[in-house]
Parts: structure tokens; C-alpha cells; sequence
């Protein structure tokens, strides 16, 4: 959870960068905000490397910030699906232009970029390392959409 101050009135862009800068809390943020509303283990495996308490710290203190919704269905097994709020498409822009700094400051030189992608219906990530190419030539057959409308390539 982000951790806030006691003081009445602390500052605002302490409080946001306290509650990003924690550990894959923007990458968590980066792989919703590309593929779209994703289940508890689907996500986990987009994400190599997180461990599941991880992965459930952080997914507990985004929803609890108002910043992922998490949809539970009662089902056997129950499913969880985790998505991006109005909240948090305001954050989309600004990871998108840190998306743009990125490529700017160390594309050129890696020749590489790295884009989460969905795969078919099952909307399994997978990183596509494209060289010298813009998202919208990525060759992926179908792409999700920050907004969740889905599109053929």
C-alpha cells in the first residue's frame, strides 16, 4: 500500500510517486493498460520474473488506490479478472509518453523495442522485439487496444 503522510495536507506528488514508484507496480500498470482486463494467472505469466505475493501486493494496493478494478466471478474455480479504471487511463497517457521518452533516450541505440501484445482470442502476452519499427506496424494478428476494442493486423 502506498504509504501516506500524517500530516493534513502532504504533498500530492509525493503521495503519486510513493504510490508508483514501488516495485512492477508501472509495469503491472503498462501490460493492462496494452492487453486490456486480464485474470490473476494470465497476468502473472505476462509478467516473468513477479512473484505471486508480489503480484497480489501490488494488484491489492491499485485497487485500493481506486486504480485497477478487480472483478470477481463465482465461479468453480472463481475467476478474478483485473482492469484499468477511469483513474487509471489518465496514467495511460502518461505512460505512453514515457513509451516515447524510452524509444527516444534508448531505442536508437538497442535498435529494439519491446511491446506487451495480445495473442489471438486467448490474449496471452508475449514481448515482440521489433527492430526499427513503430507500434502501429507491429505484425501481431490481433492487438488489444488501451480501450479494449480489439483490432486485426
Amino acid at each position: 500500500m502506498a504509504k501516506r503522510s500524517r500530516e493534513p495536507n502532504p504533498c500530492p506528488v509525493s503521495i503519486l510517486t510513493n504510490l508508483l514508484s514501488g516495485p512492477w507496480t508501472l509495469y503491472i500498470l503498462w501490460v493492462l493498460s496494452n492487453l486490456g482486463p486480464q485474470r490473476f494467472g494470465a497476468l502473472k505469466r505476462q509478467i516473468d520474473g513477479i512473484s505471486t505475493k508480489m503480484l497480489t501486493e501490488r494488484l491489492r494496493m491499485l485497487e485500493q488506490e481506486e486504480i485497477l478494478y478487480r472483478h470477481y466471478e463465482p465461479t468453480v474455480p472463481p475467476q478474478v479478472t483485473y482492469g484499468l479504471t477511469e483513474k487509471a487511463k489518465e496514467l495511460v497517457v502518461i505512460l505512453d509518453q514515457l513509451n516515447g521518452l524510452a524509444q527516444r533516450w534508448y531505442g536508437q541505440e538497442r535498435q529494439t523495442t519491446c511491446y506487451p501484445q495480445a495473442q489471438n482470442s486467448s490474449f496471452t502476452q508475449q514481448f515482440s522485439v521489433v527492430k526499427n519499427q513503430d507500434r502501429k506496424e507491429l505484425t501481431a494478428e490481433w492487438a488489444l487496444h488501451s480501450s479494449g476494442a480489439t483490432t486485426k493486423r
